[in-house]
């Protein structure tokens, strides 16, 4: 005969569990921040970009030489605009043309220098006549011609040029007559230019300031 056996006990109940949304609410309410929050936070970082570019090193002191911080180096000079890269508007046939004086120095002010030159047709004899032009470095493109001081259509040819306190100074030689030999100018003046309103500014030199 089958024995009877008791009925196992219930499983104790299974307790349901919990979710905590304290941990996540803290990350909810920053993500769905107000938004004057996020215009502080957007304030505070412009300032810190502005600031960031207030206190960039200048030109000067940006690079740090291979002696170790503390010590700068100063930027090299630019150099005066090359004549033998220009194109110097003489016309001389098929002669050419040839540089007979020059002088170099900053005529503006901005800190770069030009170059000054005299130049005439290279003929084999007699004295061509000059003119005196003044080069320049464009900011995309090699040097150029800025300037023409002295055509030479004015029957002229240049005793001495210099440049100095952003004054360009020179002797003209010229004739009193076509009679006069080319050889022998018996003219001469001293005159000077100055950059002044955004053109050169010729004057006569002063007898003192005479070369």
């Amino acid at each position: 005969m089958a024995r009877c056996w008791p009925p196992p006990p219930a499983p104790p109940p299974q307790e349901t569990p919990r979710v905590q949304n304290s941990v996540a609410v803290p990350d909810l309410a920053h993500t769905h921040a107000h938004p004057v929050h996020w215009l502080a936070t957007a304030a505070a970082m412009a300032a810190v970009v502005a600031g960031a570019g207030l206190v960039q090193p200048d030109a000067a002191t940006a690079s740090q030489p291979a002696g170790g911080p503390g010590t700068t180096t100063a930027a090299a000079p630019a150099a005066a605009p090359d004549p033998a890269a220009v194109q110097l508007p003489v016309e001389c046939g098929g002669l050419g043309s040839v540089v007979v004086k020059k002088a170099t120095g900053d005529l503006d002010g901005d800190g770069n220098p030009e170059t000054v030159v005299a130049a005439r047709c290279d003929a084999g004899s007699g004295t061509p006549p000059s003119g005196v032009y003044v080069l320049a470095k464009a900011r995309d493109a090699g040097p150029r011609v800025v300037a023409t001081l002295v055509e030479p259509a004015q029957k002229q040819s240049v005793g001495a040029l210099a440049v100095r306190d952003a004054t360009i100074t020179a002797t003209l030689l010229g004739y009193s007559s076509a009679a006069v030999p080319s050889c022998c100018p018996d003219e001469q003046e001293r005159v000077k230019w100055q950059w002044k309103g955004g053109k050169f500014v010729r004057a006569a030199q002063a007898e003192a300031g005479g070369i």
